[in-house]
């Protein structure tokens, strides 16, 4: 075991300084983009302009013969793309892949003073992370960066969901943690074929009322990744890092797909993410406050004042414990009103309003 007070010393000479706390830069949906799809690379600048993150995918839904494409067309992007305020991430190859060794040394060396965060694949527990972490510092050293890139786990494995404590304190690294749905599933041999999403034979059922057992009972669909979406986001906060939720496959589905990134949103995830535009538009409205939702947390907060003891307002107690809540919606609205100047207007606008009849 490591000492505590080594936990924030470089793992190599000449690696830069672990970052103490995780930097809060929206992240309301991941965008992901293969690099070795020429079209796709073309569209790039648009995608980073709309998107908070954007990722150059090298794993998943890349095939076998394009691997080395997609990582080469991914140092060819980083290099002349302006990001602006956009992320830059990238998924690597799971560790047991012959790709992973070689993603890492090329995209470090390479383009690491142009990534943000680099997602790893199928982690399973804190042994993979620290493999990663050691390997980044090195890299680093090599490439003379200075400052560290972040790591994010996905949680796609049942041995992942049991681990997720010690895989988001494995490293001053963790930036974050994606449910990963359909590799889970395959894990944990759920019988659901769905990336993402609910399925309609997870239900509840009312009672029979009197002998009649077949008519009048309403059925009620569940959500399959509630158990486990809620774990990781009190895993992710107990280590100062943060939650997201992974994909929604059926694309045309815009509604379902907008409900599940709102349970997500609900249970303190930050972003999900896209895998179409339509999608980014879904989770950049989702995972931002309503601007009542913001007027209401800054008019709480206004009227707490310390923030202690307990005030009515519209017949609502609020206390110590609701002034939190509203801080943490109030600061969410104060981080992407910085990056979105429509959302500042209207978050500003609604509180205006709302102050005005105190």
């Amino acid at each position: 075991m490591r000492s505590p007070k080594d936990f924030f010393r470089p793992l190599a000479v000449g690696a830069p300084e672990p970052v103490r706390e995780i930097p809060f830069r929206p992240s309301r949906m991941i965008h992901f983009f293969d690099p070795s799809n020429e079209k796709m690379a073309a569209k790039v600048p648009d995608m980073a302009a709309q998107a908070d993150v954007v990722l150059g995918n090298l794993e998943d839904a890349v095939r076998a013969d394009r691997k080395e494409a997609a990582r080469e067309g991914l140092v060819k992007i980083a290099r002349a793309t302006d990001f602006g305020d956009s992320q830059l991430w990238t998924r690597v190859n799971s560790l047991d892949s012959p790709w992973v060794l070689d993603d890492l040394i090329t995209l470090v060396t390479e383009i690491g003073d142009k990534l943000d965060v680099i997602m790893v694949p199928k982690v399973e527990g804190a042994a993979d992370i620290h493999y990663v972490d050691r390997l980044l510092a090195q890299l680093e050293a090599r490439a003379g960066l200075d400052k560290p890139l972040l790591v994010h786990a996905i949680l796609e494995t049942a041995s992942g969901v049991a681990n997720v404590e010690e895989i988001a304190t494995a490293s001053p690294r963790m930036q974050g943690i994606s449910l990963g749905p359909a590799d889970l599933a395959a894990s944990r041999r759920m019988k659901t074929t769905r990336v993402g999403g609910g399925h309609p034979g997870y239900l509840v059922r009312t009672d029979p009322v009197g002998d009649n057992f077949t008519e009048g009972r309403v059925t009620y669909q569940q959500d399959l990744w509630h158990y486990t979406v809620a774990r990781m986001v009190d895993a992710c906060a107990g280590a100062g890092i943060l939650p997201y939720y992974g994909p929604f496959g059926d694309i045309a589905d815009v509604v379902a797909c907008e409900d599940q990134f709102r349970n997500a949103f609900l249970l303190g995830c930050v972003g999900a993410w896209s895998l179409h535009p339509k999608q980014i538009a879904i989770a950049k409205k989702v995972f931002s406050p309503a601007p009542e939702d913001v007027a209401w947390a800054r008019r709480v907060i206004a009227a707490m004042g310390d923030g202690t003891g307990a005030v009515m307002i519209d017949g609502k107690m609020q206390d110590d414990a609701t002034v939190k809540q509203c801080r943490v919606v109030a600061e969410l609205a104060d981080a992407l009103a910085a990056r979105d100047s429509d959302l500042a207007a209207a978050y500003d606008a609604a509180t205006k309003e709302a102050l005005a009849h105190d």
